[in-house]
């Protein structure tokens, strides 16, 4: 609790420093607690901050006549794969599919929940069909039934830095290239999430989860820097969650020559950071591997209990949970 009061006053002094070069230097007006910034939402409570979209997502469903369709309760079906290689099917406005994928690619910024299909379905702008489109509209089915949903920063006086990282190996079925996906936690916190298309084609499921702890690493010094300057520096190593053994094996031990000289060379910068203790590698079981939810659809079980995990929900219902959290 000291500690937490002790952060709260000092960032305090911080702001009100701020603000006063800023006015030196520019024509401003103090207009108090930020409320809505962007389509962004922001409710501020002793609790926290929760940030939302729900009137930028309303807007979207009402552009494209969806308010009153009927929800899902995941983004996407599990197991359905998409193909440039479909014949025989209608194409679409290419404007309108463009400026729908753009639209959701913002609301990413605080529902990173629908990241991945997102990132999906913008592979495909190039030559829209109804295929596509198709899924887009089962995404907006989806943010119809969760429109309330946002994300909670519960105040707390844990900055411990953490990653969680998982790939879909060769999940595109077009040039079979893996999908990267990761999260970067502080404290309870999720502040940073990605998930793309790896660049190269991987040979096994080790190779490319080997490939996507090093991308996750090399945000990880990325952060620690960036935090560092923000006055909360991570001292000790941060540690990577992934489920693949034989990934975090290969990460450790540079005398694999055979199972690696095959792979490119800035992929090995992995092993160099654990060396010098920027990150520590350690194995999580496949169940609770948050970074799943950023490399492929899931069950709506699995696909719910990682969606709690990184934060996302009604404010009331992640207010209980933070609560929970603390009295366990």
């Amino acid at each position: 609790m000291w500690m937490t009061l002790y952060s709260q006053e000092n960032n305090q002094i911080m702001f009100e420093e701020f603000k006063k070069v800023m006015a030196q230097e520019f024509d401003t007006s103090d207009m108090g607690l930020i409320s809505y910034y962007l389509g962004i939402e922001v409710k501020q409570i002793e609790d926290g901050i929760f940030i939302s979209q729900q009137a930028y997502a309303r807007e979207l469903l009402k552009k494209l006549n969806m308010l009153d369709c009927n929800p899902t309760n995941t983004p996407m079906e599990c197991g359905v794969k998409l193909s440039k290689e479909e014949e025989g099917v209608r194409k679409v406005d290419q404007t309108l599919f463009r400026s729908l994928v753009g639209s959701l690619r913002y609301l990413t910024c605080t529902r990173p929940d629908i990241l991945f299909l997102v990132g999906l379905i913008s592979r495909y702008m190039e030559n829209p069909t109804e295929i596509y489109m198709k899924v887009a509209k089962r995404i907006l089915r989806y943010l119809r039934g969760t429109l309330e949903y946002g994300m909670f920063y519960s105040a707390s006086d844990e900055f411990k830095l953490m990653g969680y990282c998982d790939s879909d190996y060769a999940g595109d079925i077009d040039d079979r290239k893996s999908t990267t996906g990761f999260v970067f936690f502080l404290g309870n916190n999720a502040i940073f999430w990605c998930s793309k298309k790896q660049p190269i084609v991987t040979l096994s499921t080790c190779e490319a989860e080997y490939v996507d702890v090093t991308t996750c690493a090399c945000h990880t010094i990325w952060l620690k820097i960036l935090l560092k300057e923000l006055h909360f520096e991570q001292v000790e190593s941060t540690k990577i969650m992934m489920d693949n053994k034989s990934a975090i094996a290969l990460a450790k031990n540079p005398v694999f020559h055979d199972r690696s000289k095959h792979i490119e060379t800035k992929y090995h910068f992995i092993r160099q950071c654990i060396e010098n203790m920027h990150v520590e590698v350690e194995y999580v079981k496949s169940v609770d591997q948050v970074a799943d939810i950023f490399t492929r659809p899931l069950k709506y079980d699995a696909f719910q209990k990682l969606r709690i995990m990184i934060g996302i929900g009604r404010l009331s219902s992640l207010k209980e949970n933070v609560k929970n959290k603390f009295d366990s």
